[in-house]
């Protein structure tokens, strides 16, 4: 049975709470003579990050192989969709019974991080792995809350981006991406069209998944910084209803409301995997996703470009100037796996210079390690432009526990007012207020 997503941040909270003291852990040396773990076997949870499960078993398979010819250590690899592996995680967490080595969400590693049930990567565990140095300090930043040692390493960096179907914007006539939030409407304006005549629109500007809590949450993220708002007020307070916030979320609600740039279909979305298809087959103009590319190589798609997302204005800086939060997936190694150095040793095996090199490319992600940043795979027009967002116009999600739920909580309350809009209600910004403060007051007092 599958939990809410409510109660299973409830769970982690309790759990956390609870301290699993029985879960500390030095960290294992991870330093072992590679002879020493011949023999061992580790299990592995990796999230979906190919276009399907099958493209995971393959990419990760081949890399498994070649750790296995080198260590001699057997990886038994599970590949978990996104929609399970939260769960999945909180019931291993709470049983003691999970996986060596998993992939976890970098926005999920302050919350698990609180449980107490994954090894710090400091001392002899980092050391193992090359050190802090050979990261991309960007990616580092989101492995556990600031002044601790982090319970979990960066795997594959992701950064929001526009993209965009190239033929119908030539059809259009238009030569450019839009660069402010204000020449992004006009534009998704131009490409909401009707193409058959028939009195209904059928071709949209922009399309978006309405019930993908995440996505929404992180839209209240990036439009709220935007609009000089936060999600957290200095003391690490939850306060999701300051004017920067609200005005942030309109923006993103007006594209289907006011504006009328969305099809009011897609308020019933709840995946990221069925907005590709719109674009694809000309039914929408503009996404914003992390890693499209993938998708559109898979469907021997090409004619799309890729932009940076829009911000209020072009030359905006600083939290103004954001255009993605830190995204990306990290891999922690729990604290009580009976082969701790055969799991570190993994962990510097998908963090090595060449496997950053291979896996990234594969998934059309970011490398964590800057001696793979140079890499030729990644100076694709998509890449660089993901490049330039995660290094200069990228923030990462709030570092406290409780970020989980305030990104469950907001993310739900803008798919209810999606939802509205798509019954033909008007959504106002007193209404955007009243729901964010509806879902602040569950927040706990603490």
């Amino acid at each position: 049975m599958k939990m809410s997503r409510t109660i299973r941040w409830a769970a982690l909270a309790a759990l956390s709470a609870a301290g699993l003291t029985g879960c500390a852990s030095d960290g294992g040396t991870g330093g072992a003579d590679p002879a020493s773990l011949e023999g061992q076997k580790i299990t592995y949870w990796a999230s979906n990050q190919g276009s399907s499960v099958s493209m995971d078993e393959e990419v990760l398979g081949e890399s498994i192989d070649r750790f296995t010819e080198a260590t001699g250590v057997e990886v038994e690899l599970e590949v978990i969709p996104w929609p399970d592996l939260y769960n999945r995680i909180l019931a291993a967490v709470s049983s003691g019974e999970g996986p060596d080595v998993l992939n976890i969400g970098n926005t999920w590693a302050v919350p698990l991080q609180s449980s107490g049930a994954f090894i710090p990567w400091e001392g002899e565990a980092l050391e193992a792995i090359g050190g802090q140095d050979r990261f991309v300090q960007t990616s580092w930043a989101t492995g556990g809350a600031e002044g601790q040692a982090p319970t979990s390493v960066p795997l594959y960096g992701l950064a929001y981006s526009l993209y965009y179907n190239t033929t119908l914007f030539e059809e259009a006539g238009i030569t450019e991406p839009p660069a402010t939030w204000d020449e992004f409407i006009e534009t998704a304006k131009k490409l909401t069209k009707d193409t058959d005549g028939d009195g209904e629109i059928d071709q949209w500007g922009f399309t978006l998944a309405g019930q993908r809590v995440s996505n929404n949450a992180h839209q209240a993220f990036i439009r709220g910084l935007q609009n000089g708002g936060e999600l957290y007020t200095e003391d690490g307070k939850p306060d999701f209803t300051n004017d920067g916030v609200v005005t942030g979320v309109k923006q993103w609600l007006d594209l289907m409301g006011e504006n009328g740039v969305v099809d009011p279909a897609n308020a019933e979305y709840t995946d990221g995997s069925q907005l590709p298809p719109e674009l694809i087959e000309g039914r929408a103009a503009m996404m914003f996703d992390q890693a499209a590319g993938k998708t559109f190589a898979a469907a021997d798609f090409e004619d799309f470009g890729v932009a940076p997302v829009p911000m209020n204005t072009a030359d905006a800086t600083g939290i103004e100037g954001t255009q993605s939060h830190v995204a990306g997936i990290n891999v922690s190694v729990f604290a009580n796996s009976d082969a701790k150095d055969a799991a570190i040793a993994f962990v510097k095996h998908l963090t090595s210079d060449e496997e950053q090199k291979t896996l990234n490319a594969a998934y059309t992600s970011l490398p964590v390690v800057t001696a793979a940043m140079d890499d030729p795979a990644f100076d694709t027009p998509e890449m660089a432009a993901k490049k330039v967002t995660y290094a200069e116009h990228s923030q990462p999600m709030p570092l406290f526990a409780s970020e989980g739920q305030v990104e469950t909580l907001v993310g739900e309350a803008i798919g209810g007012l999606f939802a509205k809009i798509a019954q033909g209600d008007e959504v106002s910004e007193d209404d955007i207020r009243s729901a964010l403060e509806d879902a602040q007051a569950q927040m706990p007092a603490s």
